[in-house]
């Protein structure tokens, strides 16, 4: 999937197994790490947070700050 965007980040709505582009970019940041992720390899988000993340190790991240430090 080749999306064009300029450099810019895109602005995403995050859904269950897809996202749709709101403003146009090719790439996010990853809210853990702050770290770009080109929209071709985005594969890791949250629907409930509309947060976006590097990889699965930053999505656990995300999800134990969420539980206040905690995983069940």
């Amino acid at each position: 999937m080749m999306l064009l965007g300029g450099g810019r980040e895109a602005r995403i709505h995050y859904d269950d197994a897809t996202f749709r582009l709101i403003a146009h970019g090719d790439h996010v940041r990853c809210a853990v790490t702050g770290a770009k992720i080109p929209l071709a390899e985005l594969k890791y988000w949250s629907v409930a947070r509309q947060e976006a993340y590097v990889d699965a190790h930053a999505s656990l991240e995300a999800e134990r700050r969420a539980r206040g430090g905690k995983l069940a």
